[in-house]
């Protein structure tokens, strides 16, 4: 298809105005922001409680930049099922102006366009992941089932500093007559400007405020081996009877937050199923249930956070195994998918995911190392003495003796220590 026909499918079937303002001239790709060579982007998290009006604001904010990412999908799916044609960001954002100029799509002009532009731009970041292969194609969000957020860029919010509380200020979003009521935890960089702002509500019901700064994190001290000027090592084996356990066999107990709450929770989830559909005092209880969730979700994420600081203070070389946590998660069939479903839940609440990704951009920041072994890595298996190979093991096996030197090991502290030699040994060849 030539581009003079795809233009005018754009144009008369799509309803994608044309290019009108600088048509003259050629039209350029936009350049993201970038930051400092010395700098970090940083995100810091903060409750803030809106008024009523506010409120209601940011929930027709939340819908419309749900209906746009929606209608982006559909625009951009359907031009190219029906008319091999395709549509970018750019013709999506012309299209957002048309869909304004709609009287039955008018209520679009209620919110910032800041904010919807920022909702195709992340429908065009999950297109790109796709076509990368990093993720599946993009669907559709729903109500109630997609988190709800609105991403403000700087022409969509006004800061202004504190001069008496440096690092705190007074926020006033786009299409908001008075600032949040943000609760400062804690100081951003003095004098910093916000980058970007995020705006989320969670099934909970509590509004939180993200701020992106660029900010200059100093690195800290070499850690080296007391008396020697050999940098300090430690090896982590990740796994469900001990969250996570050192080489020296310090072992850190698993949380089990699920289990802790499971009772709580199936009585919340029993009384949910015996509400009326739609009614009230249904809407209260699932209120209680996601009030549950995330007080599970804040005190793991607190437990994981000051766990991860302290690895990365204490040591200057960090070494963990790569785990596929999606393989190891496959759904249960047949028989054992009791026992394979309870293995399921537990990883979910173990996160290791989360300690890893936690663990990678601190080790970044401060300038620590952060050494990766590979999955196949025969961790368990291999004797921590000798390196003579073990036979294979079931998950109940905690203790196991090496047939050839007959040390006795622990299964956890012997993974450890070997994945801490082979990431030095990783170390070495790099």
């Amino acid at each position: 298809m030539g581009e003079a026909e795809a233009k005018r499918i754009k144009r008369e079937v799509l309803s994608i105005g044309d290019r009108q303002k600088h048509h003259a001239r050629k039209a350029t790709p936009l350049k993201s922001h970038t930051k400092d060579p010395d700098t970090r982007h940083r995100l810091y998290r903060f409750r803030f409680y809106p008024t009523e009006e506010q409120a209601e604001q940011l929930q027709r904010t939340f819908g419309a930049c749900r209906w746009v990412y929606n209608e982006g999908l559909a625009l951009r799916s359907g031009a190219w099922e029906r008319y091999l044609v395709n549509v970018g960001f750019a013709e999506t954002c012309r299209a957002l102006t048309g869909w304004k100029r709609v009287e039955e799509t008018a209520w679009l002009k209620d919110v910032s366009s800041t904010v919807l532009q920022q909702s195709l731009r992340h429908l065009d970041q999950a297109y790109q992941r796709f076509f990368k292969g990093e993720a599946k194609y993009p669907k559709r969000k729903k109500k109630g089932r997609s988190r709800d957020s609105a991403t403000y860029v700087r022409t969509g919010f006004t800061w202004v500093e504190d001069p008496e509380r440096p690092g705190t200020g007074l926020v006033k979003l786009a299409k908001q007559s008075q600032p949040l009521d943000i609760r400062w935890s804690r100081a951003l960089p003095v004098g910093a400007v916000p980058v970007r702002l995020s705006v989320t509500r969670d099934r909970a019901g509590r509004f939180f405020v993200s701020t992106l700064v660029e900010e200059r994190i100093a690195p800290l001290a070499p850690v080296f081996v007391p008396g020697t000027r050999e940098p300090k090592v430690v090896g982590l084996d990740l796994g469900l009877a001990s969250l996570v356990t050192l080489d020296d066999g310090t072992k850190v107990d698993h949380p089990r937050l699920l289990k802790k709450y499971a009772e709580k929770l199936a009585r919340l989830q029993r009384e949910l199923h015996k509400k009326v559909m739609g009614s009230k005092s249904r809407g209260k209880v699932r209120q209680r249930i996601a009030h549950l969730y995330a007080l599970i979700g804040d005190v793991r994420r607190d437990m994981l956070d000051k766990f991860t600081t302290r690895l990365v203070r204490e040591n200057q070389v960090i070494v963990v195994e790569d785990l596929s946590v999606q393989t190891l998660m496959r759904a249960a069939h047949g028989k054992g998918r009791r026992r394979k479903a309870k293995l399921n839940q537990a990883i979910i609440d173990a996160s290791w995911g989360e300690l890893v990704r936690q663990l990678t951009y601190k080790c970044e920041w401060y300038g620590r190392e952060l050494v990766v072994v590979g999955r196949f890595f025969p961790s368990t298996r291999r004797c921590s003495a000798c390196h003579a190979m073990g036979p294979r093991m079931d998950v109940k096996i905690r203790e196991w003796t090496c047939a050839e030197c007959g040390v006795l090991h622990d299964r956890d502290v012997n993974a450890a220590v070997n994945l801490r030699d082979e990431g030095m040994r990783l170390l070495a060849v790099a």
